[in-house]
């Protein structure tokens, strides 16, 4: 019966041939017949992202934004803590942005700032108009199921021409949103994008739907991360992606409503 050791039928091989070389030693014989014939497979370096990791870190960092809002809330923090605040969320979200980071902590410092921020201004507004921030509650909720809801059933799909525009759209808005605060410095009103009238709630309506848009794309990337392996920590960026994506709906849609509601 022909042997299936590699050392034997090598040596089978040398002898038809002609070919006459040092015998090796049953040492090597013993190694070469004990190492494997194939090498075994490499395991990843990491783990993989799952819709439960998004899921937990995002109510983390949801979590961490709606603590440090009710705090500032109930402490009743002055005015330029809350722009204080304000600025170093907004260096922190733009360092998150630009360099993708998956920091725990800078994600959730994000988080914290922003929420004293919003703390703050969501009290102002209840000040106001009694029961505004509950009515903006449930609006950006409602927004975030009925996109998750379009998204789900592919009724829009994320394309490139998709991400540019919303990217395109945003950028504009911002722009806007500047001049009309450098005009304002000069003209009562500015442009009037920030007032109640039919060009403020326009603009208004716009920056809700830019909002939405955005979500469209966070919805996308935390399924493509899924589907292509990417690593556990890739899941901080998605829930940061959602978590700015519903801060900026919340305050456009407290602004909306406060259009068109009483504040006797």
């Amino acid at each position: 019966m022909e042997s299936k050791n590699p050392v034997f039928s090598r040596s089978r091989q040398q002898a038809a041939t002609g070919w006459a070389g040092p015998s090796p030693s049953p040492e090597h014989l013993q190694n070469m017949y004990d190492s494997p014939s194939y090498a075994p497979p490499a395991r990843p370096a990491f783990r993989a992202m799952t819709l439960d990791d998004v899921v937990v870190r995002g109510f983390m960092t949801l979590g961490t934004l709606v603590v440090a809002a009710a705090a500032a809330w109930i402490l009743d923090v002055p005015p330029m803590v809350a722009i204080g605040a304000a600025v170093v969320a907004l260096i922190l979200g733009l360092i998150a942005s630009f360099t993708m980071s998956t920091n725990p902590a800078l994600i959730l410092g994000y988080a914290a700032f922003e929420g004293v921020f919003l703390g703050k201004i969501s009290a102002v507004f209840e000040g106001m108009i009694s029961g505004i921030v509950m009515q903006a509650v449930l609006g950006t909720a409602f927004a975030f199921g009925a996109v998750l809801t379009v998204y789900s059933l592919r009724i829009v799909r994320v394309t490139p021409k998709l991400v540019k525009f919303t990217v395109a759209a945003a950028i504009a808005a911002l722009g806007l949103i500047l001049v009309n605060l450098l005009v304002g410095f000069f003209v009562d009103g500015g442009l009037g994008l920030r007032t109640d009238s039919p060009i403020g709630w326009i603009f208004s309506v716009v920056m809700i739907l830019i909002g939405c848009f955005f979500l469209l794309l966070d919805f996308d990337s935390i399924e493509q991360g899924v589907k292509q392996g990417a690593p556990d920590k890739f899941a901080w960026q998605c829930a940061f992606g959602l978590t700015l994506s519903l801060v900026w709906i919340y305050l456009e849609v407290l602004r909306f409503i406060s259009y068109f509601s009483s504040s006797d």
